[in-house]
């Protein structure tokens, strides 16, 4: 081998061992040189009056002073992220019986006036008449989904992304029925849809849809003291659902 090019590759092996760091090495660099907090976000929808709703809280900061923002907390040191969205859900809220799904991590360089704070979103839904707030500090309470703009920090931005994610997956999951009740109208099915899609949709191809799926029970029982004309009542086929591996083929209106 010419000596050039053994010298390029003993020059190449020495750089790949510089840039090897060590244990000691990272530890080092995130006690005093990285320096960035993790946070945790949380966006709860919820379902009422047929509105799809989220929890504001207001924000305690004076720079966004009279703003709203999701409820969050940075993450404690002993604390897995889980365990974290956890916490601050039953801290801000009471509450302790919600699912939370990771969403989407945001990590803008100054998206927080305390430093580099690096925030991983979680999101729930649920319906808001089986799960009551049991604390309501800094103004605590349900907005519609249509009504909120410019929150604190980034949070615009995270809901947003919440939202998006939400109506994706209510598409492609049977979510939305364990807000309504056992026994339900194809009324109350279709305004479940529209409210979390923003959308008016056509109710011919809507039932179509659905009936084409096969997985709704007709109970052969019709709605009673409604102020309109009385619909059928339905209810979901869940284990029929299961049976077939929990396939859903999806609603793409």
């Amino acid at each position: 081998m010419p000596v050039s090019i053994r010298n390029k590759a003993i020059q190449k092996e020495e750089d790949h061992k510089n840039n090897i760091k060590t244990l000691k090495i990272i530890q080092s660099e995130v006690q005093s040189t990285n320096r960035v907090a993790l946070s945790v976000d949380c966006v709860i929808f919820g379902f009422d009056e047929n509105k799809l709703k989220v929890l504001l809280i207001r924000s305690d900061l004076k720079k966004f002073q009279s703003k709203w923002s999701l409820l969050g907390d940075l993450v404690k040191p002993e604390e897995d992220l889980d365990d974290s969205a956890y916490r601050i859900l039953k801290q801000r809220t009471g509450l302790d019986d919600l699912y939370l799904e990771q969403v989407h991590t945001f990590g803008s360089i100054n998206r927080h006036p305390g430093g580099r704070v690096v925030s991983v979103a979680y999101y729930s839904l649920i319906n808001i008449q089986h799960h009551k707030l049991k604390i309501t500090d800094n103004e605590l309470h349900w907005h519609e989904v249509e009504s909120v703009t410019d929150l604190a920090f980034d949070h615009q931005e995270i809901f947003n992304t919440c939202y998006s994610r939400l109506q994706k997956r209510v598409q492609e999951h049977p979510l939305g029925f364990s807000l309504l009740p056992s026994k339900f109208s194809l009324r109350e099915l279709q305004n479940l849809y529209e409210a979390i899609l923003g959308v008016k949709l056509d109710r011919r191809n809507f039932r179509k849809k659905f009936f084409a799926m096969d997985f709704l029970i007709d109970l052969q029982e019709i709605e009673e003291n409604v102020p309109h004309r009385p619909g059928k009542l339905y209810k979901f086929n869940y284990s029929k659902y299961a049976k077939r591996n929990k396939k859903w083929i999806g609603i793409d209106f």
